[in-house]
Order: structure tokens, then C-alpha cells, then sequence
């Protein structure tokens, strides 16, 4: 029996409480992540953290809780949580026995640069370097972005046009959605191509948390490139920052970034990069707790073809009730349709196919495709001309792609092992009864004198008939 686990990422605040106290620690040095966190915040931890901003002395607790009414208690136990989780703010005893909340004051000295000015520039503008020759528009920009994206995505799917570097190959394997064996090349795993069916934002999200797992084993600085990212996603996209000043680590950083799309260098030795639009929005937007939050692009002026998957322009599918699905687009990325369809007609600039009841379950068997994946991916991915309908993708469809795979669902399976050919009802009821005792028994037909126990208790049922033979 295998095992298929749908592919799950943490949000950005779930990342950050899983790193050491010390890493947090250090994190909050620079203005840039503090204004980041903050930024993520739910709206009540907002709150509490800037009532508590610019007071010097803790709170105490009792008073914190007449914050919220007695009917949002339940709200503020979730900000108490979220703080605590991130270090944001501790617990102090104050005079009397009471205790007290205080904002973390590392935290606490860089929010306040961050929301009122001062301190040293987060990144060094291009000017000083003067005008670029080679400057880009932030069309250029959008489209060197999504082409570099595409040639990872390309990249596993097997395309021969697409290359990579080792160390993305080797990232891509590390991350489960690419598999190698000797001698071989790497091939898509089942976990990659549900990453195939996330919206550019969600697999940029993940991919990320992926490489940061492995900064610290390639020797980086695990803050020192956090720090960056964080700076990053409060860029001025279409403007050009200098390289001066950054150490080895972040240089290798960049050249890696380059090669995911987030940031445009010319040259490996240019002294100005670009941020792009990937890298500006990267730490923004995705904060639940699965992938499968990004929402579906703004409707455009009409319809026509749209680009392919991954691209961050407008979508490019219509989804009919009759189950057909058409796909405008020429790129070979159209093979992520053909996880949960069946492909009928292929031409130049549009694929046709068919959600039937066989490819959405064959699909989830896999464990490539689970339903909630392949309705987020058709939703994300609709034509500007579905975009003006409410909702969006027909709910026959959406239902019936739940109910095909809640009609899978309905059967567990439990490895065991087999008892049968028993020579008397005896041996059969007292066989059953002990595997009863053990807890061990999964099924029974005492007509038939059959039985199933679990394998783990199969041993103990062994040894128990031996005895009983050796006995009689």
C-alpha cells in the first residue's frame, strides 16, 4: 500500500517560530524583518503591539485582556499566541505577584526605525555607480521573471530545451519534487507535480523554504540571507541597487536568485542588480497555513489566448459544465492538465480535455493531484472570461471533483495477514477469540472459518497457535 502525502508549506510566521531563539534573536536586528513580521501580523496582534510600541513599562496581563471584549476571548488568546510564538513580546513578573507582558526590545527599537525613519539605508540604490546603459523597464523585468521561472518548471517536467545549474538540480531533489538515481537523470516525483499545480506564488514560497533549510549546510549565513530577502520585498521595483558592501555569501545568494527569477544582473560581476516583481512580493500574501491561498488573477479586457502555467499575467482556461476543459496556450507545462484529465485534442495555441471520474481518482491515487489541488488549480489558472462569472468555475464541476474523491475515500486499507483452512470450528473461535484478546483482529467470517489480524499481531497469534498445538 502506498502512501501519498499531499504537499503541504508553512506560512511565514510558522517558518520563523520554528528557528532558534538566538537566529529570532538576531533576525530582529534589522528593521527590514521586523517591519516584514509586523506587516504579517492578524490584525488584532497589530494592535497590541503598537499600544505597546512606544510604552516603556510591561503590562500587566489583566489589563491587556480588557483589550478585547468577553466575546473575543478567544481572539486574544490566539494574539497571546502568535506573539509569544514569535518572540515578539515576553512574560514578566511585576510587584504585587502580577504578571506582566513586555515587548521584546530588539524588536521593539527596529520596528520603530522602521515605521518612523532613521538608521542606515536597507539597500544601496544603483545611482551612485550613475546612469545604466542596459537599464530595464519593469515590463522586461515581468518577463525575465517569468521566463526564468518557466525554465524550472520546464526543467521538470523533462524538457530537453531546458537547463539548470547542479546546484538547483541537487535543491530540487532535496526537496522531494525530483527524484535521482545513479547514473541517471533527475525525474519529477509526485510531490513535484502537485508542485506543478500551485499559482507561481505558492511554489516560489515553497521553493524558498526549501533552499533556506539548506543555506546553513552550503556554508550562508541563515539571518544574513533572511535579512536580505526581507529587504528585498520592500524594494522599489523598476529601480537598479548595488552590490557594494555585500559579503561572499549574499554574492552567492544573489547568483542564485538570479537563476530563480528574482532579481535581474546582466552579468555575474555587474555591480547592479534588479528586483523583480517575484522577489518584491515573495514574503507577502501567502500566511495560511497550506498553499492553496493565492488568489486568481483580476479580469483582463477580453478573451483570447492566455500564457501558459506560471506565468503571471492573466489565466488561461475556460472549464465548461459538460466537464471539457480548453486551455489556451502553446507551453509544455500543459502536461500538469493531464494529472487530472483525459486529453483530447492538442493544437499549436489550445489543448482540449475532459475531467471524467476515472483521471481525478487515478489522479489522487498517485498522490499527485488531491481534489482541493486540482479545484485550486483550474481557479487560479481561469480565463478573464470565467473571471466575470460568480463563482468562478461551475459548481457541478467543484462538487462533483469532491465526490469522486470522497467515493475513493470510502474504503481503508490496513495491511494483515490471513487465517483460513482451519480443520475445526474449535481451532477457528479459539484462534479468533485470542487474537480478540490482543486486540489484533481486523475482520472475521466465522461461516467460512476466516479471519485477518494486523501485523503486528500476527507474531503473537503465531506463537499462541504453536503452543496450543504442541499442547493438543
Amino acid at each position: 500500500m502506498k502512501l501519498h502525502v499531499q504537499l503541504q508549506c508553512k506560512n511565514l510566521h510558522q517558518y520563523l517560530k520554528e528557528l532558534s531563539p538566538e537566529v529570532l534573536d538576531r533576525l530582529y536586528n534589522h528593521p527590514a524583518t521586523c517591519l516584514a513580521v509586523y506587516r504579517e501580523l492578524p490584525s488584532l496582534s497589530k494592535n497590541f503591539v503598537m499600544r505597546m510600541l512606544f510604552l516603556e513599562q510591561p503590562l500587566p496581563q489583566a489589563a491587556v485582556a480588557l483589550w478585547v471584549g468577553k466575546d473575543s476571548q478567544r481572539d486574544h488568546d490566539e494574539c497571546v499566541c502568535v506573539l509569544a510564538g514569535l518572540r515578539l513580546w515576553h512574560s514578566q513578573h511585576l510587584q504585587g505577584g502580577l504578571q506582566g507582558y513586555v515587548l521584546n526590545p530588539v524588536f521593539k527599537e527596529n520596528l520603530k526605525t522602521a515605521l518612523l525613519g532613521g538608521g542606515r539605508a536597507w539597500a544601496e540604490e544603483g545611482g551612485a555607480l550613475g546612469p545604466d546603459r542596459h537599464a530595464r523597464d519593469i515590463g522586461s523585468l515581468d518577463r525575465y521573471a517569468t521566463e526564468r521561472w518557466e525554465v524550472i518548471l520546464h526543467f521538470m517536467v523533462g524538457s530537453p530545451c531546458a537547463a539548470v545549474s547542479q546546484d538547483l538540480a541537487q535543491l530540487l531533489v532535496h526537496a522531494g519534487l525530483m527524484k535521482s538515481e545513479a547514473g541517471e537523470p533527475p525525474y519529477i516525483t509526485s510531490a513535484g507535480f502537485q508542485f506543478l499545480l500551485l499559482d507561481t506564488a505558492s511554489q516560489l514560497w515553497y521553493f524558498t523554504l526549501q533552499y533556506l533549510k539548506t543555506a546553513q549546510a552550503r556554508g550562508m549565513d541563515l539571518v544574513e540571507i533572511l535579512s536580505f530577502l526581507f529587504q528585498l520585498s520592500f524594494s522599489t521595483l523598476g529601480r537598479d541597487y548595488s552590490v557594494e558592501g555585500m559579503s561572499d555569501s549574499l554574492l552567492t545568494f544573489l547568483q542564485h536568485l538570479r537563476e530563480f527569477g528574482l532579481v535581474f544582473q546582466r552579468k555575474r560581476k555587474s555591480r547592479r542588480y534588479y528586483p523583480t516583481r517575484l522577489a518584491i512580493t515573495l514574503a507577502t500574501g501567502v500566511t495560511s497555513s497550506s498553499l492553496h491561498t493565492a488568489a486568481a488573477p483580476e479580469p483582463g479586457p477580453g478573451p483570447g489566448p492566455g500564457p501558459g502555467p506560471g506565468s503571471a499575467e492573466t489565466g488561461f482556461i475556460v472549464v465548461e459544465t459538460n466537464y471539457r476543459i480548453y486551455a489556451y496556450t502553446s507551453s509544455e507545462l500543459q502536461i500538469a492538465l493531464a494529472l487530472f484529465s483525459e486529453m483530447l485534442y492538442r493544437f499549436p495555441n489550445v489543448v482540449v480535455a475532459q475531467v471524467t471520474r476515472e483521471s481525478v481518482q487515478q489522479a489522487i491515487a498517485n498522490g499527485s493531484a488531491p481534489s482541493s489541488q486540482i479545484i485550486h488549480f483550474l481557479r487560479t489558472r481561469a480565463h478573464p472570461v470565467m473571471l466575470r462569472q460568480t463563482p468562478v468555475l461551475p459548481p457541478t464541476i467543484t462538487d462533483q471533483i469532491r465526490l469522486w474523491e470522497l467515493e475513493r475515500d470510502r474504503l481503508q486499507f490496513t495491511e494483515g495477514v490471513l487465517y483460513n483452512q482451519f480443520l475445526s470450528q474449535t481451532d477457528f473461535e479459539v484462534l479468533r477469540d485470542r487474537a480478540q484478546s490482543l486486540g489484533c483482529l481486523l475482520w472475521q467470517d466465522a461461516a467460512h472459518r476466516v479471519m485477518v489480524v494486523t501485523l503486528w499481531g500476527h507474531s503473537e497469534v503465531k506463537k499462541f497457535w504453536k503452543r496450543q498445538k504442541a499442547q493438543t
